[in-house]
């Protein structure tokens, strides 16, 4: 069984070291702050004939357990905000360009899929319409276009590290690259009404061969 979920886009890795770096300098202040806490509660504890001190918070050698870790936090916090911007410009500013385009529409409560045919043209006769399943080609480059018919919801795909909200009256062009093969889910991540817990889908990411062969079948069958 995999122990952690697996990293089946070119940006997964870089999102999961953002996440990482934030757990890991934010996991050091807390348990620090924690430890010193509780030695202080230990060190300052009530004991017979010592009197407690009252202290402002305003004494220098006070402010300087304040001052001197409030500007250290500061500084990692820079670290964040300097890899979180370069791994959003990556997936979110940025659009390289695509081998494919495909279509995205959620409604409640399914996923819709448009597909190009063996063109490789959106919205041509020979598109692929389907319901809860989105068929890729891995290492392609895909652009989606993201719609909703009714309500807000959130197309993720938890293996992409892909969540993008659907929102209606507006299309919303996003982009991934899939690096291996495999069938995977697909999440409606917004509370979109009371089937939201069955709005599921899943992707399959398949070789060059096996798309191709998709696309011919799903063609020939839509074909009158």
């Amino acid at each position: 069984m995999e122990r952690f979920l697996i990293q089946a886009s070119t940006y997964a890795g870089s999102i999961d070291g953002v996440i990482m770096l934030i757990a890991l300098l934010v996991g050091f202040w807390f348990l620090l702050a924690e430890g010193i806490f509780f030695w202080l509660i230990w060190k300052f504890r009530a004991r017979p004939g010592e009197k407690s001190q009252y202290l402002t918070g305003k004494e220098k050698h006070v402010k300087r357990w304040i001052t001197i870790p409030h500007a250290l936090v500061l500084l990692c916090d820079v670290f964040i905000i300097i890899a979180s911007v370069r791994v959003w410009y990556d997936v979110k500013q940025q659009l390289p360009e695509a081998d494919s385009t495909i279509r995205v529409i959620g409604q409640q409560w399914a996923w819709t899929f448009q597909h190009p045919g063996i063109d490789n043209e959106l919205d041509t006769d020979d598109d692929i319409y389907t319901v809860g399943d989105l068929h890729v080609e891995v290492e392609k480059t895909y652009h989606f276009q993201l719609q909703s018919r009714d309500v807000l919801h959130s197309f993720s795909v938890p293996v992409f590290r892909l969540k993008q909200d659907a929102i209606p009256g507006r299309s919303i062009t996003g982009w991934f690259q899939a690096t291996e093969t495999g069938d995977h889910d697909v999440q409606c991540a917004e509370i979109c009404g009371i089937g939201h817990g069955i709005m599921a889908a899943r992707i399959h990411i398949e070789d060059a061969q096996t798309h191709a062969q998709w696309i011919a079948d799903a063609s020939a069958a839509t074909t009158p």
